[in-house]
């Protein structure tokens, strides 16, 4: 059997209701908000990441229907679109595994850090005299070590055939 609590119980005026219902609504309405804020930058994420991909993409076509222009290679490594393809990739993860717990919201920070690095190592380089990461240097410098491992090589040959005729002409004297 259920048992009654002991005494009177304790009954809310129509004020106090009133207010408990108003803060009550005010915090989920926050809560609400709050959720379809983090929602709502990622949708613009994802809007705005596929459209640039599509700007990119869109292709040329003459008026008797021939391809001019494929538009610009999304596969292509180290072009803007894979950083693009890279953001959506990173929101959808952050997406999902915020549903397990809201810390993995704090993943977002991982793609202004990716921004500043791109940064850094591509254009504030540049600006402080270091060569970016990932090339050569410039063409000339390329130029100036060809042909230094050219002439190396010459050399390293000339080498080789100088030792020979030295050897086949103590042979021819002994």
């Amino acid at each position: 059997m259920k048992s009654h609590p002991k005494g009177k119980v304790g009954t809310k005026g129509k004020k106090q209701i009133y207010e408990e219902n108003e803060a009550t609504l005010k915090f989920y309405t926050r809560v609400i908000l709050g959720a379809n804020l983090m929602l709502g930058f990622a949708l613009s994420v994802y809007m705005g990441s596929y459209r640039s991909m599509t700007s990119m993409a869109k292709a040329a076509f003459a008026e008797d229907g021939a391809l001019l222009d494929g538009g610009i290679d999304l596969n292509m490594e180290q072009g803007m679109a894979e950083h693009l393809k890279d953001v959506i990739l990173l929101t959808a993860i952050v997406q999902v595994l915020s549903t397990l717990s809201s810390y993995f919201w704090y993943l977002w920070m991982l793609a202004p850090f990716r921004a500043l690095h791109l940064l850094w190592t591509n254009f504030w380089a540049l600006v402080y005299g270091r060569q970016p990461v990932g090339t050569g240097g410039s063409e000339r410098e390329e130029a100036e070590e060809t042909r230094a491992q050219t002439d190396e090589e010459i050399l390293r040959l000339q080498g080789r055939q100088t030792e020979q005729y030295f050897y086949t002409q103590n042979l021819i004297y002994r």
